[in-house]
């Protein structure tokens, strides 16, 4: 049955900002209405006549749901349901199936209302991950004290010792003792350092930012990486930080083209984004800049800890650049997040330019 042809009473539904679908007793689709091709990102007509497992996959229980809407006449309410669309995109819904018996149209057996949550979702992680970010960086701040005094006394101690030795070669021994103390008390300096350090606010054109880490990767891998620019021209400035700025993407941007093996190609790209939510605040305007790699991508294991304090993917590395760029951002009133998988790894930062 086309949309067109629906007996007055299902005529409002095309009005609804959620999806909604009608069914029948095969689960086939009788009526979409436009929310519904929004959210499945396909025509009406298409979706007519269809069953409802043609056009997404979902779980063993909503099909049960489905069964016992039919044939018990049951109703059905899922919170934070997972589909999956027919171009492979995932889609977090609550979902209501609701039996229907209408004379008019007695062939419609099933309503089935989707409401979408992804934005609900991605606030309230992006809370939980700061609050998360914010304690852990606070433990390592408290550790960070207890460690220094200690380190200055070690180091001291070291110091007298090589004055009273005879024999030069045990000189050697404390060199290393006072070398490892003194890197010690760096790594727990850029630990405290984030917070010690006042934020000197101007008009900040974000490009000149890019430009410069642009040219500093540029000097550092000179051989085979590529950089390429997708600037929109039009951006206005900012008020901010230059050089928090510039530390920001050039921590990401080096770690990209340190998972590159400095080979392959990292794009930096700036858009500008409306309506978004930002710390928990509504901007009417903000800039988005993204740091694009064509690298093997973050093992699936570290993705949810990668801005943590001390969380590394190389041996070598000391967990700190992105804890360190996310400090920055969050000062800025921003937020930064991540997406990857081998071949394409994306850090994106919005900073606002306006409140709404």
């Amino acid at each position: 049955m086309p949309a067109f042809s629906l007996p007055h009473v299902f005529s409002g539904l095309d009005y609804l900002a959620s999806a909604v679908l009608l069914l029948d007793a095969r689960y086939a689709t009788r009526y979409a209405n436009s929310a519904t091709e929004n959210l499945l990102a396909v025509s009406g007509r298409s979706l007519i006549g269809r069953p409802l497992d043609q056009v997404m996959y979902y779980s063993f229980t909503l099909r049960q749901a489905l069964e016992n809407a039919v044939v018990n006449d049951w109703s059905y309410t899922g919170q934070n349901v997972e589909m999956r669309r027919a171009d492979g995109e995932i889609l977090h819904l609550n979902c209501t199936v609701t039996p229907l018996h209408c004379a008019e149209a007695p062939e419609i057996c099933l309503l089935m209302e989707l409401f979408p949550i992804d934005q609900q979702l991605k606030a309230s992680r992006e809370v939980w991950l700061i609050e998360q970010q914010e304690a852990s960086r606070e433990l390592i701040r408290n550790l960070a004290h207890e460690v220094k005094n200690p380190l200055g006394g070690i180091r001291g101690a070291a110091q007298l010792l090589e004055r009273e030795l005879a024999q030069p070669e045990y000189r050697e021994y404390t060199q290393i003792i006072i070398q490892e103390a003194d890197r010690l008390q760096n790594l727990m300096q850029r630990l405290l350092s984030p917070h010690r350090t006042a934020m000197q606010i101007a008009a900040v054109n974000i490009h000149d930012v890019l430009e410069r880490v642009r040219s500093l990767l540029l000097l550092e891998f000179p051989a085979t990486l590529t950089i390429r620019q997708d600037y929109d021209a039009s951006l206005p400035e900012l008020a901010g930080d230059r050089e928090q700025l510039i530390q920001v993407f050039l921590n990401i941007a080096r770690n990209a083209a340190q998972a590159l093996s400095g080979e392959g190609e990292i794009v930096l790209q700036t858009r500008v984004a409306r309506q978004v939510t930002l710390a928990q605040r509504r901007v009417r305007l903000a800039l988005e800049i993204a740091v694009i790699d064509n690298g093997p991508g973050i093992p699936e294991a570290l993705q949810g800890r990668i801005f943590f304090p001390l969380v590394s993917g190389r041996p070598e590395g000391s967990g700190l650049g992105l804890t360190l760029a996310q400090s920055f951002v969050q000062q800025h009133q921003g937020c930064i997040e991540c997406e990857s998988r081998p071949g394409h790894t994306c850090f994106r930062v919005r900073l606002p330019l306006e409140a709404a």
